[in-house]
């Protein structure tokens, strides 16, 4: 048991090559990286309001979602545009929806692998959790610091790939914005408010 304990940090330690300090034990946004990641191991469910702004390249569409996640199911209820306010996504294991009413579809991707404006949360999620951290730095926010994390392939280059890119409040560790690119063109912006974690 002794050992698993011991793995589950040093694991969590080679996620963060890019973040490696100077200063003895760290810089200041590696060990804030090292807490953030482990919240977001450990929370059972989180609930967040989300603007979200999808690129399709020749259209883009701006949406507002009720997000939250409990047992493993994620649902994003739109609540703006009023066009189509009240339509719910329910994600789990992999499957995903849009439901209103009774009626079902599904949305368009906005790259080769299947990334839409509806699983692009639940990526900006795991990306906290779990995603290879290529750097990571403090940077000064609206209502105070910001923890930036930069995630992407560890094998692959800068700017061709898909690529997501987290900021946290310092403080209370909510996420407030991801970004995922792909080849270097942002394909989607949310935007986070009222993230509470559980």
């Amino acid at each position: 048991m002794r050992k698993l304990l011991l793995c589950v940090p040093m694991m969590m330690l080679l996620a963060l090559p890019a973040c490696s300090g100077n200063a003895p034990g760290g810089s200041e946004a590696e060990n804030l990286s090292l807490a953030v990641r482990s919240e977001y191991l450990e929370m059972t469910g989180w609930w967040a309001d989300v603007d979200i702004t999808a690129d399709y390249g020749r259209r883009v569409y701006e949406y507002r979602m009720s997000a939250r996640c409990e047992d493993g199911e994620t649902a994003l209820t739109l609540t703006a545009p009023d066009t189509v306010a009240g339509i719910t996504a329910r994600l789990k294991e992999g499957d995903g929806l849009l439901e209103y009413d009774g009626l079902s579809v599904e949305t368009g991707t906005l790259d080769g692998e299947g990334l839409t404006p509806v699983s692009s949360i639940p990526a900006l999620i795991e990306s906290a959790k779990s995603g290879y951290i290529t750097s990571c730095s403090l940077e000064k926010g609206e209502s105070g610091s910001l923890l930036r994390l930069d995630c992407g392939d560890p094998e692959g280059e800068p700017g061709l790939g898909v690529e997501t890119v987290l900021w946290f409040d310092a403080d209370s560790h909510g996420l407030v914005r991801g970004e995922i690119s792909v080849d270097g063109l942002r394909a989607v912006l949310c935007e986070f408010s009222n993230f509470t974690k559980e």
